[in-house]
């Protein structure tokens, strides 16, 4: 936990060997760096096989876990979508339930999830699948709350064909209003969220978009971007950061989000997280990275809780 709620800045950390034999070398290396808080990615580390957990993986990524001082966060599998067919969702739950659980036993406060995604189609198709989305996110935040774990819905964009429908900012906040759930909030990524805006052909609207989802967002993926999509064919990743399409995961001040606006408009709840998603090509740039991050979480504006009467 934050001392008195303030804004905190971490890292998510990459997975080497696939038996974790190594992984508490690079939270070794993460920790120099400065953060106070660790995203463990669980989601490609085979700890939950099938729905179970496989209790020897999560046994190793304990070890390396233990005994530091810093906050973990956890982020789950990303093929959790509570949009997807009403017969599949038992089976997306029985993954989520199985990931929490990890999470918890792991010392987590915030918890991953993807927002829901779905082919476009009619808009009663996708109210439908809102309303699947509403059903099944109250009951994971149940399962949650009691782990202690808060459930944080992350923004996505749907591609640049333009087959698959993502939550803006705003419907995503309407979205956890209506579930209303204490330990249901929202995972905000800054740089998801801007190329959701431009291929709806709404850049103009990134803050004031953003701005209605940040009381939600106890957790930020901090990265950068120019928001564009990647509707270029490339040979390699080195060619889109040229042109600046896609969803680089740049480190902070390489694209062109508008960090300083941001912060000046958007309030965030106590205890927010400014986390940074950093592809490992930019690891040589992890330092600076953290130090601008960690002026952006110093600026952040926080809504202070009233205090009990």
């Amino acid at each position: 936990m934050l001392p008195n709620g303030a804004a905190g800045t971490g890292i998510s950390a990459h997975k080497r060997k696939d038996d974790l034999s190594d992984f508490a070398e690079e939270l070794d290396m993460i920790q120099e760096l400065g953060v106070e808080a660790i995203e463990l990615p669980t989601y490609d580390m085979d700890i939950v096989v099938g729905g179970k957990i496989r209790r020897p993986q999560l046994e190793a990524l304990k070890r390396a876990c233990t005994g530091r001082n810093v906050i973990y966060s956890v982020h789950g599998p990303l093929a959790i979508n509570f949009m997807d067919e009403a017969y599949r969702l038992p089976r997306h739950m029985e993954v989520l339930a199985a990931s929490l659980e990890v999470a918890a036993e792991v010392g987590a406060e915030n918890y991953v999830i993807h927002s829901g995604l779905i082919p476009v189609q009619q808009g009663d198709g996708i109210e439908a699948a809102y309303d699947r989305q509403r059903e099944w996110l109250s009951k994971a935040g149940d399962v949650a709350k009691q782990l202690n774990l808060f459930l944080c819905v992350e923004t996505l964009f749907g591609g640049y064909k333009g087959a698959v429908h993502a939550s803006s900012p705003t419907r995503l906040a309407a979205e956890l209003a209506a579930i209303a759930h204490p330990n249901v909030v929202a995972t905000l990524d800054f740089s998801h969220a801007y190329q959701k805006l431009d291929f709806d052909g709404r850049r103009d609207d990134f803050v004031q978009e953003v701005k209605a989802l940040a009381p939600y967002s106890r957790h930020l993926h901090v990265h950068d971007s120019f928001g564009r999509q990647d509707d270029i064919w490339m040979f390699t990743d080195g060619e889109r950061v040229a042109y600046g399409h896609g969803d680089l995961h740049l480190p902070v001040g390489w694209g062109d989000i508008p960090w300083d606006t941001l912060m000046a408009e958007c309030e965030f709840p106590e205890g927010v997280l400014f986390n940074i998603e950093l592809k490992p090509r930019y690891w040589y740039a992890a330092q600076e990275t953290v130090d601008a991050t960690k002026e952006l979480a110093a600026k952040a504006r926080i809504l202070r809780k009233a205090a009990a009467a």
